[in-house]
């Protein structure tokens, strides 16, 4: 029996020692997402930034977490140990901290325009990660919107159309999209003479080359940024300069004044060429 127990140890202990080396074998390769941050102002402190995910819990996933750690750590002043935290509640892992903001939990997040479920939600490559820090911690009336596109690519003059939406809920608490009307459109956080129309469509140009972020503001209700890059290719060549000389026309009796005096200087001139050739023939004689 003991000869048994001393097999069916040892074959455990392979076990366990195989599994232990089969799971430090795993390696979850890391992803690239566009996350943006909207700040405890409502303004976007990070727009579509590029970052790199990895498993920086070492719970063998890619989430949310992930991403929104490795965004602070990369871009806020003090890394993530300074703008982002998080703590186990009674309904998992949450935030409690955001972009330096610790307000009591009152944050949202979304994966492509989504609410997640939670931080521990998965992501995926080429992912659109959204958090922003409720501006209204009262009764949480900030409405988060999107384009109905994450980037545009188009030549410098060219027209560009799109749509803001919000997101809702219907009655079954489903997510929904409300057209975002009567939304001034702003172009590197600038004014531009443009504004959603009641379907939440509006067009633009922009003529210079560059990368640019559009987003939207409303003065009649709390809007969380949109974050919409837009690529232009080429300059909208203006018109050159041309010097002109602005002649003023002369009244009539500028004209009349102006042919008198050139009469005048012709005639002082013949006298002074007659005169000049009498005194030569006086002198001559």
């Amino acid at each position: 029996m003991k000869k048994l127990l001393s097999i069916l140890l040892a074959l455990t202990l392979c076990v366990t020692v195989l599994g232990i080396s089969a799971a430090a074998d795993i390696h979850i390769n890391p992803v690239k997402v566009y996350v943006s941050i909207a700040d405890k102002d409502g303004r976007l402190a990070v727009s579509q930034q590029e970052i790199t995910v990895s498993d920086i819990d070492d719970d063998g996933l890619l989430t949310i977490n992930d991403a929104l750690y490795a965004a602070h750590e990369e871009k806020f002043t003090g890394g993530a140990a300074a703008g982002y935290a998080t703590e186990v509640g009674d309904y998992g892992l949450s935030l409690s901290k955001l972009w330096g903001v610790a307000n009591g939990g009152s944050y949202g997040y979304l994966v492509n325009n989504k609410f997640a479920w939670g931080l521990t939600d998965i992501v995926k490559e080429g992912d659109y990660i959204n958090a922003f820090i409720y501006t209204d911690t009262d009764t949480w009336s900030d409405a988060y919107t999107y384009f109905d596109v994450n980037t545009v690519a188009a030549n410098a003059g060219d027209d560009i159309s799109v749509t803001l939406y919000k997101a809702g809920y219907d009655a079954n608490y489903n997510q929904i999209e409300i057209p975002a009307a009567g939304a001034q459109v702003l172009v590197n956080g600038k004014k531009i003479d443009a504004k959603t129309d009641a379907a939440g469509k509006v067009s633009f140009k922009i003529n210079k080359e560059g990368t640019y972020i559009v987003s939207a503001v409303s003065d009649s209700e709390r809007l969380v940024p949109a974050a919409l890059k837009v690529t232009i290719t080429g300059n909208v060549e203006e018109p050159a300069e041309v010097e002109t000389q602005t002649e003023t026309s002369p009244k009539t009796g500028d004209n009349v004044n102006l042919a008198l005096w050139t009469e005048l200087m012709i005639i002082g001139l013949a006298v002074i060429v007659l005169a000049a050739a009498g005194y030569k023939t006086a002198n001559e004689q």
